[in-house]
């Protein structure tokens, strides 16, 4: 069966009518392929009104999952897990000798610890070094910023179990029930007057 030229060329005119239609769409409204492209951000919640200074990276999820039921080890060796902490608000900090932003922020984690009653806030640095030679430099290192205590985990695995994915240094803040409110990968001053609005307001909530 043959087709016509005529009709050939009446389908190649419709289809480059429809070709320069789109694109005139395109042009007038970008818009509406911009949304349609564009992926969703994700929830935040009203902790992201904290994210500012020193602190603009700070991810406040709505989503508020439970710390990870991760076994790591107290500075004497015994096993410790988040859930001992429960009833208070946690700030978890991922750090090791080889990692110098972690070395930096350690004096800002002791301020802001000092600045707390123990049956408020606690400070958890948990030290990633996975050798024992790293965790003696790591012992040595946290002794001098007092009150900070020693935790660690040498198999360094549990910066992969927590919202940073293995970024370091990261730290990370649990409310009351033990729930992961905000995280942030990178060095930051958690002395700050943020950081410290940050603390307070995570302390203003209901048991």
């Amino acid at each position: 069966m043959k087709v016509s030229r005529a009709v050939i060329g009446g389908v190649a005119g419709a289809l480059l009518i429809g070709v320069i239609g789109g694109a005139a769409l395109l042009y007038a409204y970008p818009a509406l392929f911009d949304k349609a492209a564009a992926p969703v951000a994700p929830a935040k919640s009203e902790l992201a009104r904290f994210a500012t200074g020193s602190l603009a990276r700070l991810e406040t999820p709505a989503t508020t999952p439970m710390a990870p039921a991760y076994v790591f080890k107290t500075r004497d060796g015994a096993d410790a897990t988040f859930g001992q902490f429960r009833g208070k608000v946690v700030v978890v900090n991922l750090w090791a000798m080889w990692c110098a932003p972690c070395r930096t922020e350690m004096p800002t984690l002791a301020r802001l610890d000092d600045a707390y009653a123990d049956d408020q806030l606690v400070v958890l640095p948990i030290n990633v070094d996975a050798t024992e030679d790293g965790l003696a430099d790591a012992r040595n290192f946290i002794d001098v910023h007092e009150p900070l205590p020693l935790y660690s985990d040498m198999k360094f695995q549990l910066p992969f179990e927590l919202p940073g994915e293995g970024k370091m240094p990261q730290t990370v803040l649990l409310d009351r029930q033990g729930r992961i409110r905000a995280h942030f990968s990178g060095e930051a001053d958690w002395a700050s007057p943020e950081a410290r609005a940050l603390v307070d307001a995570l302390l203003a909530e209901p048991a």
